[in-house]
């Protein structure tokens, strides 16, 4: 079973802010990577199809799926964690989540499902709506 990480997307304001600065990435750096200060120990699981959860202003919003861990040495020597993201952004069923630093393990039990996808019934609906809508319980 794959394992999957869950940050706080500090600065973004939604989704929508998040693939923007995504897309500026991909293009001066040819990939989206996101350094981190501790290199989870549970390498294999989280490679096995995990994927890195974003908070953006205290709602699990979205995620991305993980396709590497890389470890390096900054110019002053401090060890970091390259976690390097496929860009696709894939919107999950929102969920508050309160403050924390760094990044906290989150296992495929307790992560929220992707919001609606290719073929479900309220997949033509608007992001925002459907979370509204699930937030009313309605869908």
């Amino acid at each position: 079973m794959s394992l999957n990480l869950i940050k706080l997307c500090v600065g973004a304001e939604s989704i929508a802010d998040l693939e923007e600065w995504i897309a500026l990435r991909l293009r001066l750096a040819g990939e989206q990577i996101h350094t981190t200060r501790m290199m989870p120990k549970n390498r294999e699981a989280i490679l096995g199809g995990g994927s890195l959860y974003w908070v953006i202003k205290g709602i699990v919003s979205c995620r991305q799926r993980i396709t590497d861990l890389r470890a390096r040495r900054d110019e002053d020597g401090i060890s970091r964690c390259d976690i390097v993201l496929d860009p696709v952004v894939v919107a999950v069923d929102p969920r508050p989540r309160g403050p924390f630093q760094g990044w906290r393990y989150l296992s495929a039990a307790d992560a929220p499902p992707d919001l609606a996808t290719a073929g479900s019934a309220d997949a033509d609906l608007p992001i925002e709506l459907q979370r509204e809508l699930r937030t009313i319980g309605l869908v």
